[in-house]
């Protein structure tokens, strides 16, 4: 296994099991790092929603997922956890996380049980590329060229490229033909084009209680207002699409509703009555119950002819758009999308270029939306790429390679 990220140890937990001797090359001083810094306030493992809403998460690509998904669903990470002695408990949102809240003790609990399989686990073992019909490592005691009988890459992405997934496999396999597509950010912030004063006076500020909207579809929740934009879990729900339509019209905006509690027709006629006279905020206040930043908003983003009408002014406050400059770095984001195309493996999850060398996780090209999605596709992408090597194992020894 080139890479200790989930999708790599769950591909050595199923090979070990069936009696392979395995090794996991690791680049950072540690595994799973990206892991553990994404359950550092509370692990979201996978969603308890119906599965077949699960299944569709996954957008373009969710029906060749799904045999992956189908052998290790919701309802099978969740036994698996509580087979470590992790319990765990459906949030309010649906997600689903460990009661302990944290990463850690599950992490432990799974290297503990792979050291007892005898899988050999050698941090700080960089993979570099190909050498001698094998793989090559730069590690603490100079490069070592390792040959095997079968290898997963588990890499990751291109987000949190400072905790190991830095695509910096991207080059090392173009060269043998694998089809990469170029990486983008997913489950991201946006930049948005604040004036100073608004941005100095509430960057870092929650707009809690509103419905988003975008090609994605309609969400209620909250996000965060940042100096560069916008950011934070409802944000993220949007992000595919947003993304994808700044790439396709050069221009986007997500648009909220500030007062999801009442209608247009409701807020004019509150709105009208109020005192013409009246300051912006004593008006929205008293008319929509809107203040902070939420009125901040509608200052900064709704025309100033609006403002002083009040049909128009419940429009702005039901649909106002947000207008949107660019996604945020993929360095920050919390996923990415892009990678190995998934016409580049069979369904073993063996590259075709590449007989015997295996992917799964975040090297490939799929996306899903932050809420266990992306926990349970690595797993579950690793597990099959692990059954995948047992057939290919089994198809040599036997001295065939049926396909699949």
């Amino acid at each position: 296994m080139i890479g200790g990220g989930p999708a790599g140890l769950m591909a050595a937990e199923v090979l070990s099991q069936a009696g392979h001797a395995v090794t996991i090359y690791e680049a950072m001083p540690t595994a799973a790092r990206k892991f553990l810094l994404a359950g550092k306030s509370g692990l979201n493992i996978t969603h308890s929603e119906s599965y077949q809403r699960f299944t569709t998460r996954f957008g373009a690509v969710s029906d060749r997922l799904r045999p992956a998904l189908d052998a290790f669903t919701p309802h099978d990470v969740r036994a698996w956890a509580a087979g470590l002695g992790t319990e765990t408990f459906v949030g309010s949102s649906g997600r689903v996380f460990p009661k302990a809240m944290k990463a850690s003790p599950l992490l432990r609990a799974w290297l503990r049980r792979l050291e007892a399989k005898r899988v050999t686990l050698l941090s700080r073992h960089r993979w570099i590329g190909f050498a001698e019909d094998g793989y090559l490592f730069e590690t603490t005691e100079g490069r070592k060229i390792v040959r095997c009988d079968a290898a997963l890459l588990a890499l990751g992405g291109a987000s949190w490229p400072r905790l190991g997934s830095d695509a910096a496999w991207v080059p090392w396999l173009a060269a043998r033909g694998v089809g990469i597509r170029d990486f983008r950010p997913a489950n991201c912030g946006f930049d948005v084009a604040w004036s100073e004063a608004f941005r100095e006076r509430f960057a870092g500020e929650p707009l809690k209680s509103v419905v988003a909207s975008s090609e994605a579809g309609a969400f209620p929740g909250e996000f965060v207002v940042s100096r560069h934009g916008i950011e934070g879990s409802l944000v993220y729900a949007h992000a595919a699409a947003l993304r994808d339509r700044l790439e396709r019209d050069g221009k986007a905006a997500l648009l909220l509703d500030l007062a999801p509690g009442r209608t247009v027709d409701r807020l004019t006629r509150d709105l009208a009555r109020q005192d013409g006279k009246a300051s912006f905020a004593n008006r929205l206040r008293k008319g929509a119950g809107l203040e902070g930043v939420k009125a901040a908003l509608l200052r900064e983003l709704a025309p100033e002819d609006a403002k002083t009408d009040p049909a128009r002014l419940a429009a702005e406050i039901k649909a106002l758009p947000i207008p949107l400059l660019r996604p945020r770095p993929i360095g920050e984001a919390i996923s990415s999308a892009g990678g190995i195309g998934l016409d580049q493996i069979d369904g073993r999850y063996m590259l075709k270029a590449l007989p015997g060398l295996f992917v799964a996780g975040e090297m490939l090209d799929w996306e899903a939306p932050t809420g266990g999605y992306l926990l349970t596709a690595c797993l579950a992408t690793g597990r099959a790429a692990a059954q995948g090597i047992e057939a290919w194992l089994a198809a040599n020894e036997a001295g065939s390679d049926p396909a699949t």
